[in-house]
């Protein structure tokens, strides 16, 4: 079983999420284990406090490293810097690797369990990447108020690659940004009817001569508009 943890301000923020296709299949399965983790619960400080002042000055408040790693050593059992040692303790910051697909199959299809920090404010202590994490990582060129949305993409892309979720595999080999598509967009589909507004569905779609298809669809690939730095989300 894969087991995901969210370490969150905001763990309500997840109720909805685990409840919605592939997410809750993966769980129902036993395949995925999704554990959220308010990181307010472990800190030391008093008054539930987990953010100061940054040094330097300016706006906002940052998530302190001391907070982070209370956290990580409460849920885990082992001193915080040890953590990433069976894990991918991924941090998610705006200036992190951009997320992509085959990440998300890294994730999936590796052998560790995986860590989410999803900051909130102005982000975590920088101490927390250096010192903790695996990885940092983007979902895009944005800022958001929190890591909560960027978790959810993550997971849910990662997800649905673990063998078994989707219940026929095929199903992520020959989609948008896959290699099998050479990282590109997948082609347009179409259902009936057949005809509407005076647009038709492509004639070669419709004869079943299956090689035609496949041919057209390659063609119909389209280039990422990431630039072959395709984003998950």
């Amino acid at each position: 079983m894969k087991r995901i943890d969210i370490f969150t301000l905001v763990p309500d923020a997840f109720g909805w999420f685990q409840l919605q296709h592939p997410v809750a299949d993966a769980l129902a399965a036993g395949l995925v284990s999704l554990e959220v983790q308010n990181i307010r619960d472990h800190t030391p400080l008093n008054h539930r406090q987990v953010d100061d002042t940054p040094y330097g000055g300016g706006p906002g408040m940052v998530l302190r490293v001391d907070v982070v790693a209370a956290a990580l050593e409460g849920v885990f059992g082992v001193a915080a810097e040890r953590v990433r040692d069976e894990r991918e303790v991924i941090v998610l910051t705006p200036g992190g690797r951009p997320f992509d697909d085959r990440y998300a199959a890294e994730l999936a299809r590796g052998a560790h369990d995986v860590v989410l920090l999803a900051g909130r404010y102005e982000g975590f202590d920088a101490r927390v990447t250096e010192l903790f994490a695996s990885a940092d990582l983007s979902i895009g060129p944005y800022v958001l108020a929190g890591g909560e949305v960027a978790a959810m993409a993550v997971v849910e892309a990662m997800v649905r690659k673990v063998p078994g979720v989707l219940g026929n595999d095929e199903s992520v080999v020959e989609e948008s940004f896959s290699e099998e598509l050479g990282g590109a967009v997948e082609y347009p589909h179409y259902t009936r009817p057949r005809e509407f507004a005076g647009v038709q569905v492509p004639e070669i779609l419709i004869g079943g001569n299956h090689a035609a298809i496949a041919r057209w669809r390659r063609e119909h690939a389209r280039p990422s508009q990431w630039g072959g730095r395709a984003l998950g989300f």
